[in-house]
């Protein structure tokens, strides 16, 4: 699959192998089903646990998101962008490997929001990466090829084998808690060995002069950059759009497994039926990248955006397995390919040098907006004593996010 692309293009293509095994294990299914087994354990509500979860998940993101413009200016520099890439990579890595060691629901709620940061951060640096390896009529193809990839294997290799142990370890003498636990150790290692091509073979090819004064110039630089942005009409409506449609994509992603359990879905049911997610996201995000050459970026966003509007307002009805069932197949539809051609349409609107100083701001309102929706989901959640409510009130910032992408030029 990956013989037309070159070298810099297929590593930085690996990290999205290599890091969705943690967006599937950790931020989704895995960690957040063995965090509600262990709070109904000591005796918290659902919809309570639920909210903590969710506020968890908001206070790691308002973390890395006040850094992100200042980051992403330090790593325009030279070898900063790979240095900073190296350093939130470590922290995700070793946190994840610290769930194994804790039976504890606030010790995890604590690492938890370590790899947040950890995997957020590195993220920041591994989307401006983008204009490195790739010229801009490439970007959309190696920015869908990047999340697709990651489905088929970072996703669901890792993800079959941990919930295969999970279901049928105890037949071999493992207990199902050591055999989750092992399930974190596996998604460190996965995470650590499929980032080696990323680490060796990818380089900065632009970057801004190296600076004596780094802090003080960056700080500089990045008012300079919140004007021109203010400036550029068409960069400006996107980024307010994709702070919104990104939160309620986001939300779906982190509140899945918990709003799951929360209507009475059987955990290994549920394991199952996100399973879904990832395999049918690999076809469909190399289709969304497809149709985008045909029809534009814009569009084809523009039909995740609703696509995801109509999963919010079935989750307000639904009451079975099989509603879920159905919830997790229309998230796979459009999940990667929402999340890739904002990438690759964000990036070419940039310019080059400065792709890590634009891309913080890109990655702060993604993370700033992964407050609000956690936080809202959580709010309507404990206000109503029904998750239900929670997830369909996500669905405003859909309405939000697609009115706005309207507004902007196509590209």
């Amino acid at each position: 699959m990956l013989k037309s692309f070159s070298l810099q293009e297929k590593s930085w293509i690996m990290y999205d192998w290599a890091n969705s095994a943690y967006s599937i294990i950790i931020s989704s299914v895995i960690l957040p089903l063995f965090y509600k087994s262990i709070t109904t354990g000591v005796g918290i509500a659902p919809n309570l646990a639920d909210s903590y979860w969710g506020y968890a998940t908001s206070a790691a993101t308002l973390a890395i998101a006040v850094f992100a413009p200042i980051l992403g200016t330090i790593g325009d520099y030279p070898k900063w962008k790979m240095r900073l890439f190296k350093s939130f990579f470590l922290i995700g890595v070793v946190a994840t490997a610290a769930l194994s060691f804790t039976d504890d629901w606030r010790l995890l709620l604590a690492f938890y929001m370590l790899t947040t940061i950890g995997f957020s951060g590195a993220n920041i640096f591994y989307d401006a990466f983008l204009v490195d390896v790739a010229t801009e009529d490439r970007m959309d193809r190696v920015s869908t090829y990047g999340f697709a990839m990651g489905y088929i294997g970072g996703s669901t290799i890792p993800f079959v084998l941990s919930i295969l142990l999970i279901m049928f370890g105890e037949k071999i003498g493992i207990p199902r808690t050591t055999a989750i636990k092992a399930s974190f150790l596996f998604t460190a290692f996965w995470w650590i060995v499929f980032t080696i091509p990323m680490l060796r073979n990818v380089k900065q090819r632009y970057f801004v002069p190296a600076s004596e004064h780094i802090i003080h110039d960056s700080f500089a630089r990045l008012f300079q950059t919140l004007h021109q942005i203010r400036s550029h009409k068409k960069m400006f409506l996107f980024l307010i759009a994709y702070f919104f449609y990104i939160d309620g994509l986001n939300t779906i992603i982190h509140m899945a497994a918990v709003f799951g359990d929360s209507i009475g879905v059987v955990s290994d049911v549920l394991m199952i039926a996100v399973l879904v997610i990832p395999i049918l996201s690999f076809p469909f995000t190399i289709l969304y990248g497809v149709l985008a050459k045909r029809f534009g970026s814009k569009k084809m966003i523009l039909v995740g955006i609703v696509i995801y509007l109509f999963a919010c307002l079935l989750a307000f009805r639904m009451t079975t397995a099989v509603e879920f069932w159905i919830l997790a197949a229309l998230v796979a539809t459009s999940q990667g390919g929402i999340q890739a051609l904002s990438r690759s349409y964000f990036a070419k609107l940039v310019p080059k040098e400065n792709a890590n100083e634009y891309f913080g701001f890109y990655n702060i309102l993604g993370k700033f907006a992964a407050i609000m929706g956690p936080a809202l989901y959580a709010l309507t959640s404990q206000l109503t004593g029904d998750s239900r409510n929670g997830l369909a009130s996500i669905s405003i910032l859909f309405i939000i996010g697609g009115v706005l992408m309207l507004r902007t030029e196509d590209n």
